[in-house]
């Protein structure tokens, strides 16, 4: 054993996309994270997540990150999972991708949620981080459906996830800072993965995967 991917081998993992990269929450990568989210996400009227860690002074806001991801990361077992990447381009951290899955070697069913800082918004990154980590659990982690779910009132987040061919799968009722509001949910098959339009089939790279899956009961 020499380093960290050694004794944990979601470290190693790697999603390449062009001048885009996918890489594990490393301290240094995790420090930039909470950096970024500290200069904020979204507009002070609006909040796209269930909980309000994103609301605060920075300093709280970046605590929140790092919080988060260290539990996260301390109650990792294979049959309960929430493993977020950083996304990456030149060695800037641009925001997150993630995907959590509950008995993943029995449903090969994982969600996925992301987030990008602000000034990073509006380029096109969210449908490319999107289709990476779709990459990875499609072709690197063996996964039969992956889904996803968005406030109503979230235009970006649900047009993302509607120009990739998820189906709509239905609707719950969430609480958001003291209020009911809606959540559309959605599904993407392997069947409507592997049928994707030639734009989506982008060119990825993924390493790290076998002893990733190895590491989180997949086989």
């Amino acid at each position: 054993m020499t380093d960290l991917a050694d004794l944990w081998p979601l470290a190693a993992l790697r999603v390449t996309c062009g001048d885009l990269e996918l890489r594990y929450l490393d301290e240094s990568t995790l420090t930039a994270l909470a950096q970024l989210a500290a200069e904020g996400i979204h507009d002070p009227d609006f909040m796209p997540f269930t909980g309000t860690w994103s609301r605060g002074t920075p300093t709280e806001v970046a605590r929140s990150v790092l919080t988060f991801q260290w539990g996260k990361r301390a109650a990792t077992t294979p049959d309960d999972w929430h493993l977020d990447l950083a996304l990456v381009r030149g060695g800037e951290v641009l925001g997150v991708q993630g995907m959590m899955a509950k008995a993943y070697p029995v449903t090969r069913t994982a969600e996925t949620g992301s987030w990008l800082g602000r000034r990073h918004q509006g380029q096109g990154l969210g449908t490319r981080m999107r289709l990476m980590i779709l990459h990875l659990l499609f072709e690197g982690l063996g996964a039969h459906e992956a889904t996803t779910q968005a406030f109503a009132d979230n235009a970006a987040s649900n047009g993302v996830t509607r120009r990739l061919g998820y189906a709509e799968n239905g609707v719950d009722i969430d609480p958001r800072e003291g209020k009911a509001v809606l959540s559309n949910r959605y599904v993407l098959s392997l069947a409507a993965w592997q049928s994707r339009p030639e734009a989506h089939r982008l060119d990825v790279t993924l390493d790290g995967v076998g002893p990733a899956r190895e590491f989180l009961g997949i086989v």
